[in-house]
């Protein structure tokens, strides 16, 4: 018998200063068995810097990521169902990003973990040439910490301001500096 998905709900207060975006949201966020605490965070975080203001142009939704392998960590679709925004977690195989950013408007991936610099460094000559590729990398130290903010139910607030992030509970905050190590190409 597999073992199931453990249910994540996060009620989260967004309050990204660099967007103007001010907003409340309630997710429910499926923890896969393979999955960590600290990669369901950066899930989390990826949603909240991401998150459209309004959902005129279609709402940021968490897709099946690693449960479908033609589905994104999260992604946004338009209102007519074209796929807009297609966001990963992790670190891919190349020909799936490859892939993303043929079939996404746009594509963007965070990367995490003390491995990540070397997995960067093998993949970067192959995603050179897309266009439409955001890539950014997390800070181990920062990612694992908040990684310590999981919890079955969680209230969190994020903070955006000037490119730094700030991620709390009632007990504890983390700073996140995100580092751009790809961007896309105008």
């Amino acid at each position: 018998m597999a073992i199931k998905a453990t249910v994540y709900k996060a009620s989260v207060q967004i309050a990204d200063m660099d967007r103007s975006v001010y907003a409340d949201h309630t997710l429910t966020l499926a923890r896969q068995p393979s999955e960590t605490d600290e990669r369901l965070m950066v899930r989390l975080l990826a949603f909240a810097l991401h998150v459209p203001a309004d959902d005129h142009q279609g709402a940021l939704q968490v897709a099946r990521g690693m449960a479908d392998a033609d589905e994104p960590d999260l992604w946004q679709k338009s209102l007519t169902g074209e796929l807009l925004h297609w966001i990963e977690v992790g670190q891919p195989d190349e020909r799936r990003l490859i892939k993303a950013c043929g079939r996404a408007a746009r594509v963007t991936l965070y990367v995490y973990s003390q491995a990540a610099s070397i997995w960067w460094a093998g993949v970067q000559p192959k995603l050179a040439r897309l266009s439409n590729l955001a890539v950014w990398q997390l800070p181990a130290e920062q990612s694992q910490a908040l990684a310590r903010l999981a919890a079955r139910s969680m209230t969190l607030q994020v903070t955006v301001q000037e490119g730094q992030v700030w991620v709390g509970d009632a007990h504890a905050s983390v700073e996140i500096h995100p580092q751009p190590l790809m961007t896309p190409q105008p």
